[in-house]
């Protein structure tokens, strides 16, 4: 069964002012598979994209997809 993208699948980490390093964690990998977990990181400067999702209450799943993406691509 597929679980859908949370906000609780990322750490979000300030490095400076304006970039934080993001790292996702595959939900599939953390429950069944504690030690063998899959995480990918991307330092982001897109401010927008962190008040999107980081600092709002409700964070869209397009804007959670769009996160993942750019940290599975290292963009």
């Amino acid at each position: 069964m597929k679980r859908k993208i949370q906000l609780s699948d990322f750490s979000f980490e300030k490095i400076s002012y304006g970039h934080y390093k993001v790292t996702y964690t595959s939900p599939a990998s953390s429950t069944f598979h504690p030690c063998l977990m899959k995480q990918w990181s991307t330092v982001v400067d897109d401010m927008s994209l962190i008040d999107a999702t980081k600092n709002s209450d409700r964070p869209k799943v397009k804007d959670l997809e769009h996160l993942k993406w750019l940290c599975k691509n290292n963009e």
